[in-house]
């Protein structure tokens, strides 16, 4: 399974349309090579590099195997979690100083996740637990000026 983006390259610099500096819009993604087990995706966007610590961009469970991808700017199928800004949305990379790694954390789940709108990262992963079957990841970098 992989996740990759026609706007930037694993370990590469993401551009800025996708940041705060910029249109603040999601990349779009493309999904390949899903298990046939799989019953739903999930994706979660992550800030490692944070000063308060790990910081969450973008929630999204119940994506429909059948996606394949998730269009520049769209709002996503499947159901939006509740990001760090507080928002069901994503956030772009707006790091307050030097360059931060941006995780596109990609899961194929045995199942759909059991949950309402507006849950956290941490729901989410708890709901996952049990049904992951692979993942993959997508490495963005971003460094603001």
């Amino acid at each position: 399974m992989k996740i990759i983006s026609s706007a930037f390259a694993h370990n590469e610099k993401i551009p800025s349309k996708y940041t705060c500096d910029g249109d603040n819009i999601s990349p779009p993604l493309q999904f390949t090579e899903v298990p046939s087990a799989a019953k739903s995706l999930a994706l979660l966007v992550e800030d490692p590099d944070a000063p308060s610590g790990l910081f969450v961009h973008w929630v999204i469970y119940n994506i429909p195997v059948s996606a394949g991808s998730l269009p520049e700017g769209a709002r996503p199928p499947g159901i939006e979690g509740v990001n760090d800004f507080g928002k069901s949305a994503y956030g772009g990379p707006c790091p307050p100083s030097g360059t931060h790694r941006y995780y596109f954390k990609f899961f194929a789940l045995d199942s759909e996740v059991d949950l309402p709108e507006g849950v956290n990262r941490s729901g989410v992963l708890k709901a996952m637990k049990g049904h992951i079957i692979e993942e993959d990841e997508l490495i963005g970098l971003y460094q603001r000026g």
